[in-house]
């Protein structure tokens, strides 16, 4: 009988996951809190040769690649609408860039005929036994699995439920973030253009697919807040509340608000978990090491994904080294990567005038911009193990 293996996440971590331990035989099973794939959200990119080798190897990087933007440049204007600084599409989208929602829409695919999705469901209860674990659904009947796998995101469920509360592991970083949709009225162009006040950046930009939609990002800097992480009007609130004031589009922005079908909202922490596991329970992705925005999340829990699935398929169904090895050979690799989301906040919108001036200043010589790209690869950059061609002289064993 094949391992069974319950992932906790639909996003980007648990169908990558579910396509390696799919191709390597494990019976597998996501299941997914929201009713349906999330769409929309930020585009996201793959930098350095780790990411696009990963990418190789699961046989989507050409896919991917037809999926490209071609990247995001992103300029910097001040309250009179004059440019301050302009960031390149090479530094705002890496080597390949892509819109969330696609890559997870294709991440799904890939994985879907080798593993069951049910979505509008969660876990409420973990308990292992001797032969397993024991998990407990809202909606569905109680089963049993003999691994689950956290990869639902920087507020994960299984974390609180194995590890331990959320404020255990998760640090506010001083800001908060939002995005949402809207109609492209003003025939804006393709990248982001974005008034930067201290403390404050709203920046808006016509998506790559549909010039006759927008998408808006804002970023303000605060002390952690307290609301209804599943209250949207709060939250627009918040928003409103942090740009209220400021001139240039940002009247415009705030009024689209109200129309907006789906607002992301969520503070820039980062996740610090001790030990990836516990007994037959793990963490994978922003839930075991991740930073909300600028930490290379999404090449991180592909890579992640690829590693774990490796080593449990190369453990002869010792899970406890495979989950050993899965973490001793990504933990200095994510946080390495994960350090840039402490830099996030002050980097798009330091908290003086002084500090915008500076970082305009710097980011506007060219050999800066080129030093920077060069270290975001070094960090990005891991040697990994050829788990199919390990394969190729010794089965892999899945039970």
């Amino acid at each position: 009988m094949s391992t069974r293996v319950l992932i906790s996440g639909a996003s980007i971590a648990g169908p990558a996951l579910a396509h390696w331990l799919g191709r390597y035989g494990f019976e597998v099973t996501v299941v997914e809190l929201a009713p349906a794939l999330r769409d929309g959200g930020q585009d996201v990119d793959f930098r350095g040769r780790t990411h696009l080798t990963v990418l190789e190897r699961m046989g989507v990087l050409d896919e991917l690649r037809a999926l490209g933007t071609g990247g995001s440049p992103m300029t910097f204007v001040g309250p009179d609408g004059r440019g301050l600084l302009h960031l390149p599409v090479e530094f705002a989208g890496g080597d390949l860039e892509v819109p969330r929602g696609e890559l997870a829409q294709l991440l799904h695919r890939h994985s879907s005929a080798r593993a069951e999705y049910v979505f509008g469901d969660s876990i409420t209860a973990l308990e292992e036994t001797p032969s397993g674990v024991r998990v407990a659904f809202r909606h569905a009947a109680p089963r049993e699995f003999d691994l689950v796998i956290g990869a639902d995101g920087l507020h994960s469920n299984v974390r609180r439920l194995a590890f331990g509360p959320e404020r255990h592991y998760v640090r506010h970083l001083g800001y908060y973030a939002a995005t949402w949709r809207l109609p492209n009225e003003h025939g804006l162009p393709v990248g982001a253009v974005g008034l930067n006040v201290p403390g404050r950046l709203m920046s808006v930009g016509a998506a790559h697919r549909d010039p006759a939609r927008a998408g808006a990002f804002c970023l303000f800097a605060s002390p952690e807040l307290r609301y209804d992480r599943h209250d949207p009007a709060g939250q627009k609130a918040l928003v409103r509340a942090a740009f209220a004031g400021l001139g240039w589009r940002v009247p415009q922005l705030l009024e689209s608000l109200d129309a907006a079908p789906e607002l992301y909202f969520d503070s820039i922490s980062r996740a610090d978990v001790p030990a990836w596991s516990t007994g037959r329970i793990a963490l994978i992705g922003d839930a075991a090491c991740g930073a909300t925005i600028g930490g290379m999340g999404t090449g991180t829990a592909v890579v992640a994904a690829y590693v774990l699935a490796g080593e449990l398929a190369r453990a002869d169904g010792d899970h406890r080294a495979a989950f050993a090895r899965y973490e001793r050979l990504l933990r200095g690799y994510a946080q390495g990567c994960q350090k840039g989301g402490d830099r996030t906040g002050p980097f798009l919108a330091p908290r003086t005038a002084t500090g915008l001036r500076l970082r305009n200043a710097l980011l506007n010589r060219r050999w800066v911009l080129e030093r920077m790209l060069e270290l975001g690869k070094q960090v990005s950059s891991v040697e990994l193990p050829d788990y199919e061609r390990e394969s190729a002289r010794r089965p892999l064993v899945t039970g």
